[in-house]
């Protein structure tokens, strides 16, 4: 029985913690553990076999670091470090005569991916794509992507390995306790953008113990349709005796995870600080259980990179406005690529109660491609609403698939031949929602069953791919009724039938209805709202229409999907001031709104206006420092997500510009709060979190000597003293490396007793970083922010 059946009848188990059994054999702080296949495979053959004595049914191959980034001065290529650690895996299985299997284990290649950092999604994927083809060729039974906390990254991960092997996929991540990956993903839109790549498995691991990973357990139970794997830590890591460790032991470790089984969980391990006595009480814990079975949820989701809207019982609204058809500013913005335009438009729809938004840039004098390229990630940093990609144009349609982030909606296939050969493929391959047009090659037609018909043909044919009803969106497409009396009536009861006898959710273009006609928006918002009376799932208008807008709210609250009418009331009692940004074309966008809405370019133009007449200091801290604190209070109140986050810091580093512009010519200077020191400790390549940590420091005053990663104690130490620093900011992601991070502290304290240390890292806590001698800890970037201007402060009162 291969991996993903025997996954669906028999509960397995995962093997344990590599690192921490490599670090009691020797392991140094900073050493790659990866080159112990060659130089110490003994040693890596060893722990395989007692978690295979100990009764694991799939053990991890030692591969979790190996990308180009960290091999690179390795002495090793990653094909020869994954070949060489599947194989000793597989000579574990064979040697023990277990029935196992050999998880290709993939870890984070450390490093975020544009926008918001500096790697290429495509570079990203080549890093993957090597080790996944080395180690299916090596024998390995399946890939497991851990320990991710990035969706964007993690799409690069599935794609490389579904692309270029044929193994099973699993991947699990690690949430905050907020349940949060690090990029602002929640539950709901992992598992939606992870289950339409096609995903075997999904689930959890790292970061926390058995007992806060069981209450992640029931939403995601609730939310999946695979099977599920969790593999937590032995509890948080505390440091005794100068090292580290984990409290949680075997037994009650085991009897957590019974608990955590019981509740409907496929396979289970551990990670950090578990060994093979875990697993062995683990096993036995288990022992004569069964998986519950794996159910269709049957759920009809798109994603972006933060969360998920479901099609139900609320119908949506996707907003049409990002589309050159008969809106002559929006052809002049694609042809000057004046993309802040672009975004304008969509955060103004955005405001106006957009779910979705559809994105249509064709033009027949630009290239649709490179302008897809530009406009889908743009769009997804300073908007989290799930795009709607619309174009007719195959190429233009996989790059902006291909790059997205989530799960995007893909408009659209129609019945023709030519458009589902085309298109279903795509639609597959990325996961897609796909719009369905109920036309084909002799045109619309004229009648309900026609459209019918086609739509049946269209679920018929997406099977053959893999789509099923709840990944289809049907259009039974709105005609002018100028041109026919009956043409709204044909469209109502196709709509109906595809709803409720079909039962697959539909979507209107509800415009269209009212062409050639005076006055449209009466018939279009009465033509709305009867097709949401017949089952209309998500229409296709202008969020920026009052009546219409007013139509589907009060819709909403009559037909029962607005919860004790409370978005009714909240809109239109008087009590909530309405959106503050209009519409792009007679919005005057402050320099506040600009920093807090992300664009950059209009950030600058607002400062420079406001330096008309204001001085440098008060625009600074009038404007701009309250946008950033906005910012930041939303950030930690998780109402306003990393990839905002980035794109405000870049938007007031605009602002900061313009500033310094005006002082320089104005003959001054403007001066630094104070200097910061920031390095990620040696041996550790994993940046993000002290990269994000620099771009705020910097927006907010503060002048950063930016050490890098795999940075020795010595530098730290020499750097802080050349600079008469006065703060160090230190991270490290890995448990092998936090050593490390102790050892910089000693250093710093013992040469340099007044400069301050904060640190950060996915493996760190505040009791962690008490007993290694940090001054602060924080588990996001806006409090290492906090942290310095109180003590830059501090110090400047005293002075």
């Amino acid at each position: 029985m291969n991996f993903t059946e025997r996954l669906k009848t028999e509960l397995l188990f995962f093997d344990g913690a590599m690192g921490t059994m490599l670090q009691d054999q020797g392991l140094q702080p900073g050493e790659l553990p990866e080159i112990w296949n060659v130089t110490r495979e003994d040693v890596i053959l060893k722990i395989h076999k007692s978690y295979l004595r100990a009764g694991c049914n799939i053990i991890k191959t030692n591969t979790f670091g190996i990308n180009p980034f960290k091999m690179k001065d390795s002495g090793y290529t990653c094909e020869e470090l994954t070949e060489k650690g599947v194989r000793l895996a597989r000579k574990a299985i064979t040697e023990t005569r277990t029935n196992a299997y050999a998880a290709l284990d993939i870890g984070s290649l450390g490093r975020l991916l544009k926008p918001l950092g500096d790697l290429p999604f495509e570079e990203a994927y080549k890093a993957f794509r090597p080790v996944c083809l080395a180690g299916e060729q090596a024998g390995a039974d399946l890939c497991l992507i851990e320990t991710m906390n990035d969706t964007y990254e993690m799409k690069a991960a599935v794609l490389a390995a579904k692309e270029n092997t044929s193994l099973p996929v699993v991947v699990t991540m690690v949430f905050d306790e907020n349940g949060k990956l690090l990029t602002g993903a929640d539950m709901e839109a992992a598992v939606a953008m992870l289950e339409g790549l096609g995903v075997d498995a999904l689930g959890l691991n790292c970061g926390f113990g058995p007992d806060v990973m069981k209450k992640f357990l029931p939403k995601l139970r609730e939310i999946c349709s695979v099977p599920i794997v969790v593999n937590p830590n032995a509890g948080l890591p505390v440091v005794v005796d100068g090292k580290t460790s984990y409290h949680v032991g075997p037994e009650e470790f085991a009897s957590v995870m019974k608990e955590i089984a019981q509740e409907g969980v496929s396979a289970l391990g551990g990670c950090c600080g578990t060994t093979p006595e875990h697993i062995r009480e683990l096993v036995r814990a288990c022992k004569g259980m069964e998986p519950l079975k794996i159910t269709d949820k049957n759920r009809s989701v798109v994603s972006s990179y933060s969360h998920a809207v479901v099609f139900g019982d609320h119908p949506k609204i996707i907003g049409e406005r990002i589309n050159p058809t008969g809106k002559s500013r929006f052809k002049q913005a694609l042809r000057e690529r004046d993309l802040e335009y672009i975004y304008k438009e969509a955060l103004s729809q955005q405001d106006r109660g957009a779910h979705i938004l559809d994105v249509n840039v064709g033009l027949p004098e630009i290239n649709e491609v490179e302008m897809m390229r530009k406009v889908v990630p743009g769009l997804q940093a300073i908007t989290d609403l799930p795009l709607q990609i619309d174009t007719s144009d195959p190429k233009a349609m996989e790059t902006a698939l291909r790059l997205y982030n989530g799960r995007p909606l893909l408009n659209s296939v129609n019945g023709k031949r030519e458009s589902m050969d085309t298109i279903f493929p795509l639609a597959a391959r990325y996961g897609c929602m796909v719009v369905c047009l109920t036309l084909d090659e002799s045109g619309i037609p004229d009648t309900v069953q026609g459209r019918i018909e086609i739509a049946e043909r269209i679920i018929r044919e997406a099977a053959k791919y893999g789509l099923r009803k709840k990944d289809l969106l049907m259009d039974t497409l709105t005609m002018t009724i100028s041109t026919g009396q009956s043409n709204a009536k044909i469209t109502l009861e196709a709509l109906r039938h595809v709803r409720y006898v079909l039962g697959v959710h539909t979507t209107l273009g509800v415009s269209n209805v009212s062409f050639g006609l005076p006055q449209r928006e009466k018939v279009n918002t009465a033509f709305f709202t009867m097709a949401l009376s017949q089952g209309l799932s998500a229409g296709i208008i202008n969020p920026g229409s009052d009546v219409m807008m007013s139509a589907y709210d009060a819709f909403c609250a009559l037909n029962g999907s607005d919860s004790q009418c409370r978005t009714y009331i909240s809109r239109y009692s008087g009590q909530t001031p309405q959106p503050g940004l209009q519409s792009s074309k007679n919005r005057e966008i402050t320099l506040f709104d600009a920093v807090v809405k992300g664009l950059a370019e209009s950030a600058g133009q607002a400062a420079r206006k406001e330096l008309e007449t204001r001085g440098p200091l008060e625009v600074i801290d009038q404007e701009l420092i309250p946008a950033l604190d906005a910012v930041g209070q939303g950030f930690e109140k998780k109402t306003v997500f990393l990839p905002q986050l980035l794109m405000s810091a870049e938007a007031a580093k605009a602002g900061f510009d313009a500033v310094k512009e005006h002082l320089k010519s104005q003959g001054g200077s403007s001066e630094s709060k104070g200097t910061i020191v920031l390095a990620t400790v040696k041996g550790d390549i994993h940046d993000i979190g002290k990269n994000i940590v620099k771009v705020l420091l910097e927006n907010y005053g503060f002048q950063v000597l930016d050490l890098g990663k795999d940075v020795s104690p010595e530098l730290v130490l020499e750097t802080a003293r050349e600079h008469k620093v006065r703060l160090v900011g230190l991270s490290a992601l890995m448990t092998t490396t936090v050593a490390n991070m102790e050892l910089t502290i000693r250093m710093l304290k013992k040469k340099l007793p007044d400069c301050r240390i904060m640190v950060g890292g996915a493996v760190l806590t505040q009791t962690y970083a008490d007993m290694i001698g940090a001054d602060f800890y924080s588990g996001d970037a806006m409090g290492s922010v906090r942290y310095a201007n109180e003590l830059f402060e501090t110090e400047a009162g005293k002075k």
